[in-house]
């Protein structure tokens, strides 16, 4: 959560007439916003993206993420008084989208998703060579959606030409606005086995798979200057031609920037098709278990999180086509108490525990189509503090303030019912969005830091606190949820074990 007191000089403080614009690369979307130094959003556009599903597999036509980009971005700048004010962007994506592209940038392939678990085979390839470097690392192994396994599938499965190149899905939104390949960022490099610590590609690694060095792009830290936009770029957007490119983050990471949540102990949660969350920890923290990650954040912290295959994806599948707002209304007014796993897919769960053969389940019986609805809603806020539990067992600070963005957030409703299960205070920022905090990225081509841009431009909006009554009449109903999760096997017993302890 943001300091609501005015904030300090800065080292470096944001020019008052500059515009920073946020871009946003996400699942269902692409987005792009103009921020002014004070935080106040100019204008805002998106252009809807689509996907191709079958099974395991979960692909987009990469052209598509340029192309639906560009136009959001001709709105958003022709909505500006004067877009000769935009000093800076950048550009967040989803974490492990991948694809091949040729010398030139062309894709050669598709966009592998971020939840595309085809690289099963590639994943135990991966583990073997790479065990000690994750264990380092602290995520101990890497899952089939993460990008390398799904490097190697692709090397396995496509021709690769001479000049060929891994490019992370902010790699060519980068590439296309620059006019030539630049360094990517090293959050999205994670899971392509980037070594944080270290800040340099695994070669050892990298050589025992097969992987050519020169497939992969350099990298810098988040904030970096990449270079600026080149004139083809800004005809295609209408962002004026030299334009400072920095650096982002993924879109994880990117929400928490937008809201705030910069110092240790402080966590976001961003819902939105799946549910992840990112924190701020002192120290590196490692997960025996695989599931938790850490990007590194800005003054030597690092950023643990996870991201859960549950989320509000699953409302678009078992609700298509219906009105949410009349749901919503419904489902409050049934207050239920019926619960549903709610996986957005059937490529089993990534966090708070790794089961490739987890499925959606109810316990309970809802009644009728609010609660059933209902019973969702409460499902994620059930895997949300489970989330909450398991990282509190690794040790990490849990205990901050915790804000909540992605769409999922918008809905009012949902929120305190998850400020209820939780049993603690959410805050709402007024600008709930990964594209706000790309803004906020953007304006440190300044040289103002990260801290000083947020506290600057992000807004802390609203504060819900629980319902004690209400948390304790929910909290039976998340330890029978854990208890269903365990005895199907997917859950540890340590962890739940946790769980339980954490609740009396």
């Amino acid at each position: 959560m943001p300091d609501p007191t005015p904030p300090a000089p800065s080292a470096a403080p944001l020019p008052p007439d500059a515009v920073w614009l946020g871009l946003d690369l996400g699942t269902q979307s692409a987005r792009c916003v103009a921020v002014d130094s004070a935080g106040t959003v100019l204008a805002a556009a998106a252009r809807p993206l689509t996907s191709h599903r079958d099974g395991e597999r979960h692909e987009q036509d990469p052209e598509q993420w340029w192309h639906a980009l560009a136009a959001a971005c001709r709105e958003a700048t022709g909505a500006l008084d004067d877009p000769a004010r935009i000093r800076g962007l950048a550009l967040d994506a989803t974490s492990g989208t991948v694809l091949l592209a040729d010398a030139r940038g062309t894709p050669l392939t598709p966009g592998l998703m971020y939840d595309d678990g085809r690289a099963t085979e590639q994943a135990v390839r991966v583990n073997a060579a790479g065990a000690d470097t994750w264990r380092a690392l602290g995520y101990r192994s890497m899952q089939p959606s993460w990008a390398l396994p799904k490097l190697l599938w692709l090397l396995d499965h496509t021709h690769v030409p001479a000049g060929a190149r891994l490019l992370h899905q902010a790699d060519l939104a980068t590439w296309r606005l620059t006019g030539h390949q630049v360094a990517s960022d090293a959050s999205h490099a994670l899971k392509t086995g980037y070594h944080l610590v270290e800040e340099r590609w695994p070669a050892q690694v990298c050589a025992e798979l097969g992987v050519p060095e020169r497939l992969l792009p350099d990298v810098v830290r988040p904030g970096t200057v990449l270079g600026t936009v080149c004139a083809d770029a800004a005809a295609a957007t209408g962002i004026p031609a030299g334009t400072a490119v920095v650096a982002g983050t993924t879109d994880g990471c990117a929400a928490q920037l937008g809201a705030g949540a910069l110092t240790p102990g402080a966590w976001n949660s961003v819902l939105g098709t799946t549910l992840v969350l990112k924190g701020v920890s002192p120290h590196l923290v490692r997960d025996p278990g695989g599931v938790v990650y850490c990007h590194r954040g800005p003054d030597g912290t690092w950023l643990p999180g996870g991201a859960s295959s549950s989320g509000a994806g699953a409302l678009a599948r078992e609700f298509p086509g219906a009105d949410l707002r009349r749901l919503t209304e419904a489902a409050a007014a049934c207050d239920g108490e019926a619960v549903t796993y709610p996986l957005v897919s059937n490529g089993g769960e990534r966090f708070p525990f790794r089961a490739e053969g987890a499925r959606p389940f109810t316990l309970g019986e809802p009644r009728g189509e609010a609660g059933r609805f209902h019973a969702h809603l409460l499902g994620v806020a059930c895997v949300e503090r489970l989330c909450f539990d398991y990282l509190d067992l690794l040790g990490a600070p849990v205990d901050g303030p915790l804000t909540l963005t992605g769409g999922g957030a918008r809905n009012r409703y949902w929120s305190a019912l998850r400020a209820d299960v939780l049993g603690r205070p959410v805050r709402l920022p007024a600008q709930a969005e990964g594209a706000v905090g790309m803004a906020v990225l953007a304006a440190t081509a300044t040289g103002a830091t990260v801290r000083d841009a947020a506290r600057a431009m992000v807004r802390p909006g609203e504060e819900i606190t629980p319902d004690p009554a209400r948390t304790d009449r929910l909290l039976p109903v998340y330890l029978r949820f854990v208890e269903a999760l365990g005895a199907r096997g997917w859950l540890p017993p340590q962890v739940a074990a946790h769980a339980r302890a954490r609740a009396r």
